[in-house]
């Protein structure tokens, strides 16, 4: 079963500043391609860091405002970006990036840890080849139900039973597989519904299956593996 990757989702047609642009460049950029952020880079298109609706806004919030007389280091970042005159100025940095061949749910997880909403992609180089999002990682439950049910059917039976096993029925809707069936040893079951639940664009597994033998308490016996045993 091939796992979907970054680069299956991530958009190519990548924008990119770098430090020395012009802060009123960047939020053209913004607007005239609407997209939220921009990589900014090296003239070797190396990712230094990242400008955000969120930093450009720092200084729509400071225009009229009162100065205060006492800030903590959060406020007087934000005070700086307030004052930024370019990219390199106005920019996150470090920045958290990932290659095209790490996997989506690999990709969802270090997004969801850096609590960023985007991440730059880069070759093994270290060079910008596109970037990702939480919108372009949703695009693998985009997948119709007939393509996850062949996965189901083409590599997860064989895979957890040796063999195609006709006594086991897949049904796809919405996302959501649907598993009926017998088959000899609890463990089997177990481990259909496990890797069913690993398809790209599965939502949910609604396990039907049921089994002849319990093999879960079998250890080192031919019969079986061990419950939660692969």
């Amino acid at each position: 079963m091939r796992l979907w990757r970054v680069d299956d989702v991530m958009t190519r047609d990548v924008v990119a500043v770098q430090t020395g642009t012009p802060y009123r460049a960047v939020v053209d950029l913004l607007i005239s391609r609407r997209v939220s952020a921009v990589p900014v880079v090296t003239r070797f298109q190396r990712v230094v860091g990242i400008v955000s609706e969120a930093d450009l806004m720092h200084k729509v919030e400071a225009a009229g405002g009162e100065p205060r007389l006492v800030l903590g280091r959060r406020r007087r970042a934000e005070q700086a970006k307030a004052g930024a005159r370019t990219a390199g100025d106005v920019m996150t940095s470090p920045v958290v990036t990932v290659l095209p061949s790490l996997s989506v749910a690999a990709a969802a997880r270090r997004m969801h840890q850096a609590q960023v909403k985007r991440l730059p992609v880069e070759d093994e180089l270290g060079r910008l080849i596109g970037i990702v999002s939480r919108g372009d990682l949703l695009k693998v439950h985009l997948r119709i139900d007939e393509d996850i049910r062949r996965d189901v059917v083409d590599e997860i039976l064989p895979h957890a039973l040796g063999a195609p096993d006709a006594t086991v029925r897949v049904e796809t809707r919405d996302g959501v597989v649907t598993l009926r069936g017998r088959v000899h040893f609890r463990s089997a079951a177990e481990r259909i519904a496990s890797l069913a639940r690993q398809v790209p664009g599965v939502v949910g597994v609604a396990d039907g299956l049921t089994y002849d033998v319990d093999d879960s308490m079998m250890v080192g016996s031919d019969l079986g593996t061990p419950f939660g045993v692969a």
